[in-house]
């Protein structure tokens, strides 16, 4: 499988990922704005709670699939031994992001008794997505 990122990427998986992982990181922080203003936190003339709400969902369904991308990439091309060198940080915060990100959707979709945490687990995978990225940023 490392195969076919190498030949998508045109052997710059890790530019690659990069530069995806940026743009995700961007998005989320997006997503943390877009939910202020849903959840009343933040007041913008010209975006109306309901608005914003919808475009975190939205946004929310493009970061997955490219957040699932980078993640397979990463683990095909680099590998799990890398793990227990100098990327363990980076793999150990990406399982977890990867189990809050379920678990959060879960709740979105499913497990609409536990919405209460909608914003503790929104603000947990920001952080998470965060110090994914940054464990990235700073070792490439």
């Amino acid at each position: 499988m490392a195969d076919f990122f190498v030949n998508i990427t045109g052997d710059r998986v890790p530019e690659v990922k990069l530069v995806l992982t940026v743009v995700v990181l961007l998005l989320a922080a997006y997503q943390v704005l877009m939910m202020a203003v849903g959840y009343g936190k933040l007041k913008l003339p010209f975006l109306s709670p309901g608005a914003a709400s919808f475009s975190h969902r939205s946004v929310g369904d493009a970061i997955v699939p490219v957040t699932l991308f980078v993640a397979i990439a990463c683990l095909t091309y680099f590998g799990i031994e890398e793990w227990f060198d100098e990327a363990f940080l980076h793999g150990v915060l990406g399982v977890l992001l990867a189990v809050v990100l379920a678990f959060k959707i879960a709740v979105v979709r499913w497990l609409h008794s536990l919405s209460r945490f909608l914003p503790v687990l929104g603000v947990t995978v920001f952080i998470l997505f965060s110090l994914t990225a940054f464990t990235v940023i700073g070792g490439d």
